[in-house]
């Protein structure tokens, strides 16, 4: 429980920050989700094992903890909120890939 209050603090504290960065750039958020596996359980617009990219933006639209939530998430891994398949914990992920594909999917995963 320690960790995850720390990544969901490290990222609270930069989700403000990111969120006036540029825009997401849509090709390298979903090759990072490519290659970090997150497709074999989301894709854009459908449920697969997990709920689809977009529901998930549904889900947290309005939510200014949004990106720490999700960002922490992707992290320690968890289970409960879409139902009771765990999601895979991602530690090696960097924090900038982290927060480059949650940044993408809470604008909807758009294609471009």
């Amino acid at each position: 429980m320690m960790r995850f209050a720390f990544v969901t603090a490290l990222f609270g504290a930069a989700s403000s920050a990111f969120a006036a960065e540029q825009p997401v750039n849509a090709a390298s958020a979903m090759a990072i989700a490519r290659g970090n596996a997150c497709i074999g359980c989301h894709a854009i617009d459908r449920k697969l094992v997990g709920p689809s990219f977009q529901q998930i933006a549904d889900k947290y639209k309005g939510d200014g903890q949004a990106l720490a939530k999700l960002a922490a998430k992707m992290k320690t891994g968890g289970a409960g909120v879409w139902g009771s398949i765990t999601m895979p914990s991602h530690p090696g992920m960097s924090d900038a890939d982290v927060r480059t594909v949650v940044a993408w999917v809470l604008a909807g995963a758009p294609p471009k």
